[in-house]
């Protein structure tokens, strides 16, 4: 987006010379506000809120090298039975966290993010099943990421090192086992959570965690070069603000920290997340209240997309943008068993795969692929006009499916 300004040569440039008034400039429109922490990050003495907390001891890691000690934040609704097999596990997408069901306050920035698909009655009902939410490591809500503590007392930062999605869910097996789990009935998540769900239904049975069914909604088996594409800019985004200090900020003041990077990251993410479809009928050309764009105001959808870029730059951490960003970029199901195919059709998990049909970030042909491989997995299409975000919105549609593949499975044994 530009920036540009007229400078004194303006004058000479021929046609209408436009006076900036009637509303704000495009830095005015994108200032940001001075009390913005340097990251959103929990920090250890942030109130707690619902999470509980598990140290699972050090990390070997995918790509060479470990993490000396990892602890994992993590909440839980309902209760665990005796036998440890009624246990569903909720994983979440990329700036989501453990905090599924509840409202916002008390050390939750934000209201639980599926709360109309969790709880007691719901399609995944906390009266019968004891649901787990673990925030994913390299995080930023309470389990080890770069703004956690390193051996040598300070943050990560820059430091903190390359993980992949495996090594992710290598962590919530650990975590598997301090809870005393034996099995998981279900494990679901959505675009990056979904990756997660697929490794589980490899790696949960090789370290002897049973999984029993899964579901993988608006997801893929492996990271295609469209997504690797829409991800680099985000990432250069980050990178070039001069405020993200290499990934060394933590110690900046309050309003110094890379939030403009992270914010632009946020614009060109939310894109995808949405569809062409509903940004033309919600905002069209429709300029932003009193503001005009031919003087230099906003459209509607560019402001927009400013307020989710605010949003995010409050409640996030621009290095565990980084770092999970890069770990969706690595995902391949199939690395080292023979290729997503091969990999795919030796699950053995009751499979539900869930597509939306405007998702132009993970799209329905990915959920297809799984679909076809995977030996008996049920294929549902979500109709909705919020692309990628319809997981998150179209809980008539998704509910009632989850709700009915459970009940099959429950029927069944």
């Amino acid at each position: 987006m530009s920036h540009d300004s007229q400078g004194s040569g303006a004058s000479s440039r021929p046609g209408p010379q436009w006076t900036r008034t009637g509303g704000p400039s495009r830095a005015q429109s994108r200032r940001l506000d001075a009390a913005f922490p340097v990251s959103g990050a929990w920090r250890d003495g942030d109130p707690v809120g619902g999470r509980r907390f598990a140290d699972i001891g050090a990390l070997e890691l995918e790509a060479g090298g470990h993490i000396p000690a990892v602890r994992m934040a993590y909440e839980t609704w309902g209760t665990l039975n005796e036998a440890g097999d009624n246990a569903v596990l909720v994983l979440h997408a990329l700036t989501g966290d453990s905090h599924v069901v509840g409202d916002a306050g008390n050390g939750h920035a934000t209201a639980g993010w599926w709360s109309q698909m969790v709880g007691p009655g719901a399609p995944i009902d906390t009266d019968r099943y004891f649901v787990v939410a673990p925030n994913v490591v390299g995080g930023c809500q309470g389990s080890t990421g770069p703004s956690s503590l390193a051996p040598d007392g300070q943050p990560w930062g820059s430091h903190f090192p390359i993980i992949t999605v495996r090594d992710q869910v290598a962590a919530e097996i650990e975590l598997t086992r301090a809870l005393g789990v034996r099995s998981w009935q279900f494990i679901v998540g959505a675009s990056m959570g979904g990756l997660r769900v697929l490794e589980w239904a490899l790696l949960g049975p090789e370290a002897g965690v049973g999984v029993e069914s899964v579901g993988v909604i608006a997801s893929a088996a492996q990271t295609p070069g469209d997504q690797i594409a829409w991800a680099h800019p985000q990432l250069t985004a980050i990178h070039a603000d001069p405020k993200f200090r290499g990934g060394d900020y933590y110690d900046a003041a309050p309003g110094d920290g890379p939030h403009v990077g992270l914010g632009i990251a946020r614009s060109i993410a939310h894109t995808t997340y949405r569809s062409a479809h509903e940004f033309d009928e919600r905002f069209g050309r429709i300029s932003q209240g009193g503001e005009d764009p031919m003087r230099g105001g906003r459209f509607a959808v560019q402001s927009y997309l400013d307020h989710h870029a605010s949003k995010l730059a409050k409640r996030f951490d621009a290095n565990s943008y980084v770092v999970l960003t890069e770990s969706m970029l690595t995902h391949d199901l199939g690395r080292d068993r023979g290729g997503v195919n091969t990999a795919l059709a030796s699950i053995t998990a009751r499979t539900l795969v869930v597509a939306v049909d405007t998702d132009r970030l993970f799209l329905p042909a990915e959920s297809e692929r799984i679909a076809r491989y995977v030996p008996g997995a049920q294929a549902r299409l979500l109709h909705s006009d919020f692309g990628h975000d319809g997981f998150l919105i179209e809980f008539d549609q998704l509910g009632p499916i989850v709700a009915s593949f459970l009940a099959e499975a429950n029927r069944s044994a």
